[in-house]
């Protein structure tokens, strides 16, 4: 039996998004310049998003002064993390993780257009529920 995948029509939809700023724009642009485009583009095509709201982080069930600003929240339930780098690393997809844990968001894509020859794509669910 398989598993339906996490807010899959929403995704589906962020994704078109970020390939055609990708397509027009390609790669070699600073971060600002995507996250400009992708505000363009959501919305023109209606998609609820708040860019880089500050989100309290919760630590062992006690809120923290730190905030943590994701560059979207789209639908008021997926984080969107862009960057601009040759490769993403494990450090980047864990930095997603970390947030999806601390805010209680259950997916996050994470989107580097500084990937040549195709943007690169990661689709994140909060495993916090799930026995490995």
């Amino acid at each position: 039996m398989s598993e339906k995948l996490i807010y899959s029509d929403e995704s589906y939809l962020i994704n078109g998004i970020c390939m055609k700023v990708y397509s027009i724009l390609g790669n070699g642009f600073l971060e600002g310049v995507y996250q400009e485009c992708l505000e363009m583009e959501f919305q023109n095509r209606g998609i609820p998003f708040v860019a880089q709201k500050p989100l309290k982080l919760i630590y062992e069930g006690r809120p923290l002064k730190q905030t943590y600003k994701p560059d979207f929240i789209c639908y008021d339930k997926i984080i969107v993390e862009i960057k601009a780098v040759s490769n993403l690393t494990g450090e980047h997809k864990g930095q997603v993780m970390n947030y999806l844990r601390a805010t209680n968001y259950e997916l996050g894509l994470l989107y580097n257009f500084g990937h040549y020859p195709l943007l690169e794509i990661e689709r994140i669910p909060n495993l916090k529920d799930r026995i490995p």
